[in-house]
């Protein structure tokens, strides 16, 4: 008779659980993108997680992905998901750092973590709870969706051999790194991926960075200039984010924001492992191309560093809230050192 009322209940709980399930209503995203579909990594990375929720999700959320423009401006996402006139948005939060320069922190920072340690801070130290507690302020939720490898840090012209050759470029450069180069003379501006090569033919500028070997050789930088320069100090990895507008997501059940968010842990392995793999054909590919690469040397990376020493005291200074931000990250760098130190050649 136990094992009758057992079963029973059992039954009972089940039969809840798929009624509820079924009954929930099935959740669309429009989510356009700051980056092109067929981008490589930073593109296809979008892709892929709206085809993932769309393939496991079994209708009960649908992901669309927009090509820049097509709904609305690359780098009026932000605003578009903060008011509700699109529903989601694939994007870095680099981008936004007009809005809040704490916001710089979680998507790269100079000198900063690799991609191990980026995503246990972000995961099992503070990062998302900080982050989230800026976006949500602004209708906003970010879930951190994409890591991807170490970039380069510059296509120039002519070559560089001092902090002197640098002054007066005319450089696109992305993030809070921008706020160092032109503590070294650079003029620096924020262009969207597919504007940089135009502007790199026509002279508008002299020289840019913008993402890893493999992505740069297929937007054709080398075509406009040879001297690429390593490493990445501005990005020594990068974390990509979904928004969500926040009332959206606060309408979804805990199983359907657990879809996105599974989908989004499952596409950070994908990328990152790719990313790894594809660097050195691209590499070969570029020098058959006649690209000449180059390691920075002592003298360029102290410059450099001491350029970001200043710029970090002055946005210390300048944003309480990003001060807050970056001593969270120091301690659990500080921290994480002790492993790191010990556990890793």
């Amino acid at each position: 008779m136990k094992s009758i009322q057992k079963l029973a209940t059992v039954s009972a709980v089940l039969s809840a659980l798929f009624t509820s399930v079924a009954s929930a209503d099935p959740v669309k995203l429009n989510m356009p993108s700051v980056y092109p579909g067929s981008l490589t990594q930073l593109g296809t990375a979008g892709v892929r997680v709206a085809d993932t929720v769309n393939l496991i999700s079994g209708g009960e959320v649908k992901i669309k992905f927009f090509e820049p423009g097509a709904l609305v401006p690359a780098l009026e996402i932000f605003d578009a998901v903060s008011n509700g006139s699109v529903d989601a948005g694939w994007s870095t939060s680099g981008y936004w750092g007009s809005k809040n320069s704490a916001l710089n922190i979680f998507a790269t920072v100079p000198f900063g973590p690799q991609a191990g340690e980026y995503l246990a801070w972000m995961w099992y130290g503070d990062g998302d709870k900080l982050k989230n507690e800026i976006y949500n302020r602004h209708g906003i939720q970010s879930i951190t969706c994409g890591i991807h490898s170490p970039e380069t840090s510059g296509w120039f012209k002519k070559e560089i051999n001092s902090p002197e050759d640098l002054k007066g470029l005319k450089m696109r450069f992305y993030g809070i790194g921008a706020k160092v180069m032109q503590k070294l003379g650079v003029d620096t501006q924020l262009l969207a991926g597919g504007d940089i090569f135009p502007a790199l033919e026509r002279g508008t500028i002299d020289a840019t960075e913008f993402s890893m070997p493999a992505i740069d050789l297929k937007l054709g930088f080398y075509n406009a200039a040879k001297h690429n320069y390593f490493p990445g100090w501005h990005q020594q990895s990068t974390i990509q984010e979904l928004l969500v507008n926040k009332k959206k997501w606060d309408n979804m059940t805990e199983r359907q924001q657990a879809i996105i968010e599974t989908t989004c842990r499952s596409n950070i392995a994908t990328q990152y492992a790719e990313g790894e793999a594809i660097q050195a054909p691209a590499l070969a590919a570029m020098k058959e191309k006649g690209v000449i690469t180059h390691r920075w040397n002592d003298e360029m990376l102290d410059a450099i560093r001491n350029g970001w020493v200043s710029v970090l005291a002055e946005e210390k200074a300048a944003n309480r809230e990003f001060e807050s931000v970056w001593n969270n990250l120091e301690q659990f760098r500080e921290e994480y050192a002790t492993w790191k130190n010990l556990g890793y050649l």
